[in-house]
């Protein structure tokens, strides 16, 4: 996702899934995948999202950082559903 082709410069950057290839090839040959360029890490402290632009020489700085934010509000308001649908779950096996 970036012209970071330096090995020292990539592993500074700690991005874990972000940028990667996440998808599936099954048994009949079919492979479907995309590239993870919004994603939220939920783990037992926390969460953390990340969500990128798409920079060129003309874009404009304020406009890429609206979209970005835009971008992971998206993910951050996914939160809330998702942890009332777990709550319902967790009570029906009760």
């Amino acid at each position: 996702m970036s012209n970071a082709n330096n090995r020292r410069t990539r592993e500074k950057i700690k991005r874990g899934p972000y940028a990667g290839i996440v998808g599936y090839l099954d048994f009949n040959g079919n492979l479907d995948n995309a590239i993870a360029i919004r994603t939220m890490i939920i783990t037992p402290k926390g969460a953390s999202v990340q969500a990128g632009a798409g920079i060129v020489v003309d874009s404009d700085p304020v406009a890429e950082y609206n979209k970005c934010w835009a971008k992971a509000k998206a993910l951050i308001a996914a939160v809330k559903p998702a942890e009332q649908m777990t709550r319902v779950r967790s009570n029906a096996k009760d």
